[in-house]
């Protein structure tokens, strides 16, 4: 039976923007800078320390790991907000541009009435600081945001999903997520909702086997669209992804 799609639920790093190594680590390294710690993280060390969801719990874990004891709660909650400062002033600065196509879908959707959330298992000020930067335009869109704030667990863990389910009242049936990473795409599957995977410059690297459960794989989301509906990557025949081809991807049984 097909199915009418009525909301899409939007991850943020990878998916609405490339934050994690544009924003996200210099962030960090300056916040260990300010802080006078001896620790920088260069990109294979973050993509290391990315199978670890939350930036607290990220700091928690690399401390833990080089020292061998439990971090002290004011340390890692002083790295954290100064990290999310110096966040914060990289959006201003222009530096973390939305990806292609996002925009153009969030405001398809809009017109379309679809509803839209931000799901996310990152802080709240590092959402309202790109919601007040690069996602502007249509921040708008967003008629709810869950956060890391907001969950006892963080992705692959589907509370965030699922507590989005429940505030929108929505069937699982005609909402679609939309990822970048395996641990966006399994917490959105354990939810029981479709996924549409745009891979992003950590996940793009990933074997592609770990996107099995997707309901389509794309490079983004302006030009990686299999025009016949599926979920092919090849560089020939592509389009953007819009709402009619969602919409057709939705209704393969």
């Amino acid at each position: 039976m097909s199915r009418s799609l009525a909301a899409l639920l939007w991850d943020v790093d990878g998916t609405l923007a490339e934050t994690e190594f544009e924003g996200h680590l210099p962030a960090f390294n300056q916040a260990f800078a300010e802080a006078g710690e001896a620790c920088r993280w260069d990109a294979p060390t973050y993509r290391r320390l990315l199978a670890v969801s939350g930036g607290r719990e990220r700091l928690r874990y690399w401390f833990l790991e080089q020292e061998g004891v439990e971090p002290r709660p004011e340390r890692l909650e002083a790295l954290a907000l100064a990290k999310q400062r110096h966040y914060a002033g990289r959006v201003r600065s222009g530096a973390l541009p939305l990806r292609p196509g996002v925009e153009r879908l969030i405001g398809e959707a809009a017109a379309a009435g679809l509803v839209q959330a931000i799901v996310t298992t990152s802080g709240r000020a590092a959402v309202e600081a790109l919601a007040a930067g690069s996602l502007a335009p249509v921040a708008g869109a967003f008629s709810v945001w869950i956060c890391g704030e907001d969950v006892a667990a963080k992705k692959p863990d589907p509370e965030a999903y699922r507590q989005a389910l429940s505030r929108l009242e929505l069937d699982p049936a005609v909402v679609l997520a939309i990822e970048d990473s395996h641990n966006g795409l399994s917490a959105a599957r354990a939810a029981g909702l479709s996924c549409l995977v745009t891979l992003s410059s950590l996940s793009r690297h990933e074997d592609p086997a770990r996107f099995g459960e997707a309901l389509a794989v794309v490079a983004d989301l302006e030009g990686g669209a299999d025009p016949d509906g599926g979920p092919s990557l090849a560089a020939s025949a592509q389009e953007p992804v819009t709402l009619a081809w969602l919409q057709r991807r939705m209704a393969c049984p």
